[in-house]
């Protein structure tokens, strides 16, 4: 699975990187180097406003949604942390999945994952998870292969009002290969900017054609690295949290 990730890319850099029209600069999010289920993260989507649903309207977008997909028919939000990852095997067929992959596709920019491992210490001989900070070799921006949904708060009567709908997100996951694969069974999924267009466009509705865009992020050229056991927990984030160390 992928549980955690860095994304500490600035407002202007993913705007420029993935060609965005719709800005929104009231949206702001800081550097994140521990991203963790039921975070806000960065998402670029294309969608049409609600009185236009021909193709030629729908616009890219840089939002901030939540990280966990939480279905549309879902009766709690709290669904959604277990919803962080979707199976590119099946997604096409899981009714929390289904019509997001046909209809509301994104890309989730990050520096990177994190994967963890089974390991011992050698001091005092305890079990441990030992974390490793997965990346491009040539440390470009991975576009993670995400699904978007919207929920709407039933509690709240008014469609206009902001808390009235929730947007998440997920990320696709496949088998994981070469540096990936000696840590976790399991990768996220992304795009080659070749592919941008046509995986965010909502008309694309065809399952085949678009597991067909899918690739290993950066086309399996990634770096693995052992890193301190402190980015277990979600309190703690910075750029220390990448330090490679001695394992």
């Amino acid at each position: 699975m992928c549980g955690r990730y860095v994304s500490t890319r600035s407002r202007a850099d993913l705007v420029r990187l993935f060609q965005v029209a719709d800005r929104r600069p009231e949206e702001t999010l800081a550097p994140n180097w521990n991203v963790a289920p039921t975070d806000k993260v960065w998402a670029v989507l294309e969608r049409a406003p609600r009185e236009q649903e021909d193709a030629t309207s729908a616009r890219r977008e840089l939002r901030t949604l939540r990280w966990g997909l939480v279905p549309s028919w879902a009766k709690d939000v709290k669904i959604g942390a277990r919803m962080i990852n979707a199976r590119v095997e099946t997604v096409h067929e899981k009714p929390a999945f289904r019509r997001a992959f046909l209809r509301r596709r994104c890309l989730l920019p990050a520096d990177g994952f994190y994967e963890w491992e089974q390991a011992r210490d050698e001091t005092t001989g305890k079990a441990l998870k030992q974390p490793y900070f997965i990346h491009p070799e040539d440390d470009q921006v991975m576009a993670l292969a995400g699904l978007y949904e919207y929920w709407r708060n039933p509690e709240i009567k008014q469609d206009d009002d902001p808390d009235a709908w929730l947007t998440t997100c997920t990320i696709l996951t496949t088998e994981a290969t070469d540096a990936a694969g000696r840590v976790h069974p399991r990768m996220p999924l992304a795009l080659t900017p070749g592919h941008y267009d046509a995986w965010l466009d909502p008309h694309h509705q065809d399952p085949e054609d678009l597991r067909a865009l899918l690739i290993r992020p950066a086309d399996g050229h990634l770096d693995t690295r052992p890193v301190s056991t402190t980015v277990n927990s979600v309190r703690n984030n910075g750029p220390q949290l990448l330090d490679e160390i001695t394992v």
